[in-house]
């Protein structure tokens, strides 16, 4: 059960409707629960929906479906049910399997260097930067690298207030998820 309700509709103050109404009509999204319960906090709201644009320059690096395996394997590796949930959509909408993912060299490698950065809380090894350091510039290196801080903090965050999983992504929750 949910720790935080998300803030109700009929409940926002001018501020956050106007933040809300922004955030749905830049990203053409809705306010998931997530979204609604950091609505207590309109500095919260706005910090976490920084995710969106280092995500947009994530897929300009990798390529979209290396961006959201990429987020995938962080959130499955966080253990976040709902965001867990939200990538796997992706992934399935898109034709895959995320238990049966065919994976080039760079996707591995990318993915390697997410899980470790979540298992590990960031003490990775040399091999796993270096190995996907060849790919990229410093400055892509930093946006990585930032991009897996805001969705291991997205993943903390819906795992401490135990954030309800939307409606809509309850048919990708993952087994062993599937009684959260």
């Amino acid at each position: 059960m949910q720790r935080i309700a998300p803030v109700r509709e009929d409940a926002l103050s001018p501020s956050l409707q106007v933040a809300f109404e922004r955030h749905v009509q830049e990203y053409g999204t809705n306010i998931t629960n997530m979204k609604a319960t950091l609505g207590h906090s309109l500095l919260s709201f706005s910090v976490y929906m920084g995710w969106y644009p280092l995500y947009e320059r994530v897929k300009q690096i990798t390529g979209e479906r290396a961006a959201y395996l990429f987020a995938y394997a962080i959130s499955a590796t966080s253990g976040s049910p709902l965001c867990t949930s939200v990538f796997r959509r992706i992934i399935i909408d898109a034709g895959e399997k995320p238990e049966q993912l065919l994976l080039n060299e760079y996707e591995s490698r990318l993915l390697d260097f997410g899980s470790a950065i979540a298992k590990f809380k960031g003490c990775i090894s040399n091999h796993v930067y270096n190995s996907l350091a060849d790919f990229h510039t410093d400055e892509e290196m930093v946006v990585l690298t930032a991009f897996a801080g805001q969705m291991i903090a997205a993943n903390i965050f819906n795992n401490v207030v135990e954030t309800e999983i939307d409606h809509y992504l309850q048919p990708y929750i993952p087994v062993k998820y599937s009684s959260v």
